[in-house]
């Protein structure tokens, strides 16, 4: 057998034969547990568990309006989860919720067990995912802030997942004052860099304007395939695969509709209970979206309704929270390849005005392509101008931004030209409007 490999949070790498069998069962046994007021669907914390490579062994939901302020189940039904975890043979609870400290230390105490709550499994799951320079600061200050209520004192100085897996805990009670200073001179000193980060980036945005080029974005919830209709609709490259929370860092690329240049961006995708912290530490990365000048909220078509109603809705609340809630939007339902003649009546009918796609195969992208040609084109004016010979480079920038919207008449003193813009370079134009008594000679 070959030597087990470990994750940063020191998870399995549960290695299979060639006959597919794994070698040995897995390091991490969760057993999942929720309070809700109905119904028992575990799947999305299970996804979740699937992506950060632990293994789901059990579950259990108590039915209630609210959970236990301190103990977050009720007595009787902590006794029913010890046993049941144990003869699961779990090693660590996981819960589909934020636990506050103590009830964190409560279930701990009563459990006989290591709880992690969702948040902190989610920002684990960040934290491996994080490539860029800025992904990983941004997951750094987040992780910092979640742990900073929860800290105990850790010899091993704030790296609270260890070697031990996620969500387990390092020796040490007595480093609790020391590490706590230490997290707020690291949080101070990653604010700051994230401020330069931000710096960088409205520099990059600004000459991005500057372009006059319509900016486009991606949201949806995360797994809904915004990376594949991006790479579809663009021709990039970008990774894709099926886990959640694959793309973390923003990527920009152009497209063009009828010789019309955009920027489309894809971001990172978004999930019910999205933690506060995440939301915060990504602030310069979620700027784009609430930056751009059109929202795609990408969703995937081939989900029950009630839980694709349940993803937009969490999508609308991170947009209303970032600011981007009134951003022009086209709703956009993907993997329409997955979907049987019924469900495409039935979305048609719920969904109207949306566009139905599939990034896998094509489908529908033409249509969407005009829905986004006609977003745009209610907000361009109309110029008539006169550019002398030698404003060439703003010649070459009406070419870019006009596309075959673009009229041109060369004449002895410059070239004339009418053409659709948009508003902000209407503007700038406007000293060389024919209406201000520049004239083409005959």
């Amino acid at each position: 057998m070959r030597p087990v490999q470990r994750s940063r949070t020191g998870r399995t790498d549960n290695r299979q034969h060639a006959s597919g069998v794994p070698e040995g069962r897995a390091k991490q046994r969760a057993f999942c547990i929720a309070v809700l007021p109905d119904g028992d669907d575990l799947s999305e914390l299970k996804e979740l568990l699937r992506t950060a490579r632990v293994a789901v062994v059990g579950e259990s939901v108590q039915h209630r309006e609210a959970p236990h302020p301190r103990s977050y189940l009720g007595s009787g039904k902590l006794e029913e989860v010890k046993e049941q975890a144990k003869a699961a043979d779990a090693n660590v609870i996981v819960c589909d919720d934020e636990l506050s400290p103590s009830q964190e230390r409560n279930l701990e105490e009563a459990l006989k067990l290591p709880v992690i709550d969702r948040t902190e499994l989610i920002l684990d799951i960040f934290a491996g995912h994080a490539n860029s320079a800025e992904g990983k600061l941004q997951v750094e200050l987040a992780q910092l802030e979640y742990n900073m209520a929860r800290m105990r004192g850790l010899w091993t100085h704030l790296d609270r997942l260890g070697v031990g897996g996620v969500g387990t805990r390092g020796p040490g009670e007595t480093q609790i004052e020391t590490d706590r200073r230490l997290a707020r001179n690291r949080i101070t000193a990653l604010k700051r860099r994230l401020e330069e980060v931000k710096g960088s980036r409205r520099t990059m945005r600004a000459e991005r304007e500057r372009a006059h080029l319509p900016q486009i974005a991606l949201a949806g919830y995360t797994n809904a395939g915004k990376s594949t209709l991006l790479n579809r609709l663009t021709g990039a490259e970008v990774s894709v695969r099926d886990r959640l929370f694959h793309t973390l860092d923003p990527t920009t690329r152009t497209m063009e509709l009828h010789g019309r240049a955009y920027l489309l961006t894809d971001t990172v995708g978004f999930i019910r209970k999205l933690p506060h912290q995440l939301v915060e530490a990504f602030g310069a990365t979620l700027d784009e979206t609430r930056l751009a000048d059109l929202v795609l909220h990408v969703v995937d078509a081939s989900s029950p309704e009630d839980e694709m109603d349940s993803m937009m809705r969490a999508v609308d609340e991170v947009l209303d929270e970032i600011g981007a809630g009134e951003n022009p939007r086209i709703l956009v339902l993907n993997k329409a390849d997955a979907i049987d003649e019924d469900r495409r009546r039935a979305l048609e009918l719920d969904h109207r005005g949306a566009v139905l796609v599939s990034a896998a195969t094509g489908e529908g992208l033409e249509e969407l392509g005009e829905r986004i040609e006609q977003e745009f084109r209610r907000r361009l004016r109309t110029v008539d101008v006169l550019l002398p010979y030698a404003e060439g480079a703003r010649l070459a920038e009406l070419h870019d931004v006009a596309g075959d919207d673009l009229r041109r008449e060369d004449t002895p003193t410059g070239v004339r030209v009418s053409a659709r813009v948009p508003a902000a370079l209407a503007e700038r134009l406007e000293p060389f409007a024919v209406s201000n008594g520049n004239g083409a000679s005959a």
